[in-house]
């Protein structure tokens, strides 16, 4: 239980931090995590846009343009993929 006084480090003693360990530090992603984040936003916003429309010139009028292959399933597919990509960029180790 002696402790060796060649041990303890003097009160003023800095360690030496390289810059990288600063720079990892910093921020809580990787660069490719932050580019997959973009991405992602990208195809949600390109996503939430093929979904808008459709709306009827005259309110007693249906409108079948409602139900386009671009709004039922192109726009909430390219969602997904956008929620999809995000939740990778967020979990993904950065390097």
């Amino acid at each position: 239980m002696s402790k060796n006084l060649s041990d303890k480090k003097p009160a003023g003693a800095k360690t030496a931090v390289s810059k990288e360990n600063i720079n990892e530090a910093a921020f809580a992603f990787g660069r490719e995590n932050y580019i997959l984040l973009f991405i992602s936003i990208g195809l949600l916003l390109i996503g939430y846009f093929l979904m808008a429309g459709g709306k009827a010139e005259n309110p007693n009028v249906f409108n079948e343009e409602v139900f386009s292959f671009r709004r039922i399933t192109l726009a909430p597919i390219v969602v997904m993929m956008g929620y999809a990509l995000a939740i990778y960029a967020i979990v993904k180790k950065a390097d």
